[in-house]
């Protein structure tokens, strides 16, 4: 069985509800996200940050989760630093409901594709995450979780078909994505707990 990773990218986060502290909002959607990846089967987690973000990840991880500090915020810094895995999904963390069905989805592919991504349900800018068989291919250009696009990361592909797109989940970037939240799916308790302390419906 090829060994995997799943690791959360604690990378920055530009927007936070009207009320709640961006420091803390940042915290809360990377905490669930951890949580969420713990209960994952067949995969081994792990979290990465920048070295300024150290104290952030060692506060949130679970006993024994790996951290690698990475020079820049991107997948393509996460997969450089990896070693003794076949495979690894990046993804970001302000996805705090992502249902844990999305990663498998962004892993399965690569029994036949060197890499797959998730876009942003809806269109909007960025990924969800991107998955790589390792060592990741030459070709892929170094992804911004933030901007970038599948047309991006098939860029240099060889053909079009090495890079599959899986199914997409929304980010929590704006008011718009904040209203998409689901009071009755399980999970996202310490999003949740913020925003019911600053008086939000939850």
């Amino acid at each position: 069985m090829a060994r995997r990773l799943v690791v959360a990218l604690l990378g920055p986060v530009h927007w936070s509800p009207p009320g709640v502290d961006l420091a803390q909002w940042r915290a809360a959607l990377a905490e669930d996200v951890i949580d969420l990846f713990a209960t994952l089967n067949e995969v081994e987690v792990a979290v990465a940050v920048t070295p300024a973000d150290r104290a952030l990840a060692d506060a949130l991880v679970w006993p024994g989760t790996a951290v690698y500090e990475v020079a820049e915020p991107t997948p393509n810094a996460v997969f450089a630093a990896l070693e003794g895995y076949d495979q690894a999904a990046v993804l970001v963390s302000d996805v705090p409901d992502l249902p844990a069905l999305t990663v498998g989805k962004l892993l399965r592919p690569l029994t036949s594709r060197p890499v797959a991504v998730a876009p942003v349900e809806g269109g909007g800018p960025g990924l969800l995450g991107v998955a790589v068989r390792l060592p990741a291919p030459d070709w892929l250009p170094t992804l911004e979780l933030d901007t970038a696009t599948p047309a991006e990361a098939r860029a240099n592909a060889p053909r079009p078909g090495d890079v599959a797109v899986t199914t997409g989940w929304r980010r929590l970037r704006g008011p718009a994505d904040l209203a998409t939240l689901d009071p009755a799916f399980e999970g996202w308790e310490a999003t949740r707990a913020l925003l019911s302390g600053s008086g939000r419906p939850t």
